[in-house]
């Protein structure tokens, strides 16, 4: 089981002809994912690695049954590439685009909010189900099924830290990018209810950065959270006022500072990592102890101070 996503999902590729589109097909299909059609104004008739291009959302819909869009248009397209989808009935968006405009995205999320859509990103590697499904632009190599879920703002350190687990045997339930932009979908919040819900994941890993409020507002929810959750977040030698990176990874007037949420997350009963490196460690010791007692998460839970 994994959340979001399975071998089951079909998978529509907006952008397909483009460069990146064409790459990630490619590796999407090597990996299993089930990509049924993409899509490219102006070139219906076409294949992509055997995947047949349509001009609109709407054509390819009337031709299979998709679950979710994956968008590698332009930046200054994915308003109306995500709209166009929405409104076709998918429910699922990936948007790989970065420097996607505020005011597209603050449009897109109120339309998913107002239909019940999931928005993965902007500016994610996407979402991946070990060994069952990977929508985006995550090295597969990386990553093995298991019951770690991980959820994060950074790719890099996402690569890091996932490519460690697996390194030392551990495995992962359900892996998801939320998007280093200012305005995202799933929000921190969001992917840990739908991990605390999976039966399949035993511990979550949440891998923050410096900026916004994002992992102060998970806090509050971790609380009432039954699985072990351990983070790493990263900026702490970040300078003030300096963007390090992603949109969103900004610290102004004194907020989103590294102490600030290390010791919210902290005090929710997070054990935070120093350094990526340490997270492997933290993780297979909370494996452990759920291993050696099943009742474990509920002691976690109840040991907690509830915010």
């Amino acid at each position: 089981m994994s959340i979001l996503i399975d071998e089951q999902t079909s998978v529509l590729v907006q952008g397909i002809t483009g460069n990146q589109g064409r790459f990630h097909t490619q590796q999407m299909l090597a990996y299993g994912t089930n990509v049924v059609a993409g899509v490219t104004p102006g070139r219906c008739g076409m294949e992509v690695e055997g995947v047949p291009v349509f001009d609109t959302v709407r054509a390819a819909t009337e031709e299979y049954s998709i679950d979710a869009s994956v968008l590698f248009t332009p930046a200054a397209a994915v308003k109306d590439a995500a709209l166009e989808a929405m409104e076709a009935g998918i429910r699922t968006l990936v948007i790989i685009t970065e420097h996607v405009p505020v005011h597209d995205c603050l449009e897109i999320m109120a339309y998913a909010d107002r239909i019940g859509a999931t928005i993965i990103g902007p500016n994610t590697y996407g979402i991946v189900s070990p060994g069952r499904c990977k929508i985006g632009i995550a090295p597969s190599s990386i990553f093995f099924p298991g019951s770690v879920g991980v959820v994060a703002r950074s790719g890099t350190l996402s690569y890091e830290i996932v490519g460690n687990l697996t390194a030392s045997g551990v495995g992962q339930s359900t892996v998801v990018g939320i998007g280093g932009d200012r305005v995202v979908g799933q929000s921190f919040v969001d992917i840990l209810r739908l991990f605390e819900a999976d039966s399949a994941t035993s511990v979550v890993v949440l891998i923050g950065e410096i900026g916004g409020s994002a992992e102060e507002e998970a806090a509050p929810y971790i609380t009432q959270m039954t699985k072990p959750v351990v983070a790493y977040i990263a900026g702490q030698s970040a300078p003030p006022g300096k963007r390090m990176g992603h949109a969103g990874a900004i610290i102004e007037r004194g907020r989103g500072t590294y102490h600030h949420k290390r010791r919210a997350l902290e005090e929710a009963g997070v054990r935070v990592a120093e350094l990526p490196s340490q997270v492997t460690g933290i993780v297979q010791t909370e494996l452990s102890m759920l291993h050696a007692d099943p009742f474990y998460g509920l002691i976690w839970s109840f040991s907690r101070p509830q915010q």
